[in-house]
This record gives structure tokens, sequence and C-alpha cells, in this order.
């Protein structure tokens, strides 16, 4: 197994994680920037609507498409007759950042420092509805002192992992054959099934120190990757290059 040009990361639950998530606090942020009310509307009342038009869109979601956040945004805040002080694509982050605040998975900082020292290249790809200019304001936020190359949202491409396209943009942004990348993620379905479907080498990032509500759609499926459970592991391995073990089998 040979040492990888890249890694590309999934980012819930594998970069970070939600600390907690209310969007009704999210929406009680966004209403601090409303400057045209004529109906009166509340918070609470624009959550509803928020929740009633996100579950509507489940549906797509399940079928392997995603849907961008903005269009959401737009059709719930002026079907309210809502104005505001920011453009669309602020009031979003707004909204994500004090609706879902994240937190570093434990050991993922020194993990991307190690992958620096390296020399390996690293990117993000994402099911996200957020925005990428709203994903891509949080991890530079989250990590600082870390540039990823890119970061690929969803939400930007219609459709969600496992989609092999998702992958194949990754690797035309890169300029890197799948056999010279590495995906790291959480879920089986779409990280380790996508990646091993678009011919890069999959690895399953099981970290049980955190609670992850994920992972019970995961339940019940098998696949031929390796598995780590701490970011420690992935530097220990990398550390060994081509002398790494080959891949465990997860199931």
């Amino acid at each position: 197994m040979q040492t990888p040009k890249m890694i590309l990361f999934d980012y819930g639950h594998t970069l970070c994680y939600e600390a907690s998530a209310d969007f009704l606090r999210g929406e009680r942020a966004v209403f601090e920037h409303v400057t045209a009310n004529p109906h009166g509307v509340t918070p609470e009342e624009a959550c509803a609507l928020g929740t009633k038009l996100f579950s509507e869109a489940e549906h797509v979601r399940r079928s392997g498409y995603e849907v961008h956040e903005w269009p959401l945004l737009r059709l719930k805040y002026e079907s309210l007759g809502l104005r505001f002080d920011l453009p669309l694509e602020e009031l979003e982050i707004v909204l994500a950042d004090a609706a879902s605040p994240d937190a570093v998975m434990p050991g993922a900082e020194d993990m991307l420092a190690n992958l620096r020292r390296l020399g390996i290249r690293t990117g993000v790809i994402s099911n996200i509805g957020w925005s990428g200019n709203a994903l891509s304001a949080r991890l530079r936020r989250m990590f600082p002192g870390h540039a990823f190359e890119f970061i690929l949202a969803s939400s930007e491409y219609a459709l969600r992992k496992p989609s092999p396209l998702l992958f194949r943009v990754a690797l035309e942004r890169a300029g890197l054959s799948a056999s010279e990348v590495w995906c790291v993620g959480d879920s089986i379905s779409a990280d380790v099934t996508g990646a091993q479907n678009a011919g890069l080498f999959p690895v399953l990032y099981a970290d049980d120190s955190i609670p992850n509500p994920w992972a019970k759609k995961d339940a019940g499926l098998t696949a031929n990757c390796l598995t780590i459970r701490r970011w420690a592991e992935l530097a220990d391995l990398l550390a060994k290059g081509a002398d790494s073990p080959c891949p465990t089998k997860h199931g």
C-alpha cells in the first residue's frame, strides 16, 4: 500500500462534529438582522417553515441528489416578507453558525499538521446542504493553521456521495489518479463505498469517543477498507509509508 499524494476528508464527524443543533437559536440570530417584517413573523414561525421545507426535500436527498441551502432560504424569507441588512450568502453563515456550532474532532488538528510535515496534500468532499461558501468559511475558522487545496460541498454539484462523479471532480481538481488518493470518512455507504467505486483507497474513521447520530444509517453494511478509530493511528500508519498494513475488512 503506497503512501498517498493526497487525502480527501469528509467533513461531519470526521474533521468536525456538531456539539449541538438548534435551528430556533439560528433563526433568532438571523432575526437580529431583520430590517422589514410587515407581517410580524416570529423566529418560531420562520423556524417551523424552514423545518417543513427541509423535510419536504428529504426525498431528493434519499434519491442521491442535494438541495442547496440558498434557494430554500430565499423561498422561506421572501414568502414571509422578511428583509435583512445582510446578503443571503452572509445570512446563511449567521444561521449555520448559530444553529449548528461545530467542534473539532479529537486529534484532527495534530493529524493535519502531520500531513503538512509529510507533504501530503488535503481536500474535503462533503455531503452538505450548506453552501460551499459557508462550509469553506467554517473550515477556515475551525482549522486556521491549515489550508485545504479545495473544499467540495455536494450542494454545489447537485449529487451526493457515493456518486463517483463527485470523486472524479476531486481528482480533476487535484490533477491526480485515483490510485494516488485516499478518502477518509465516517460513513461506510457515502465515503467508503463511494471511494471504492471511484477507485480511491478508502479509510473508515470510526471514532466512538464522540456520539455519532448518523452511524446507525450505516448499520448492517459491510465493505473492505482500512478502519481507524483515532487520528493518531493515521499518523502512525503514514509514518510507516509503504510498509503499512493492507486494508482490513470492516463489517
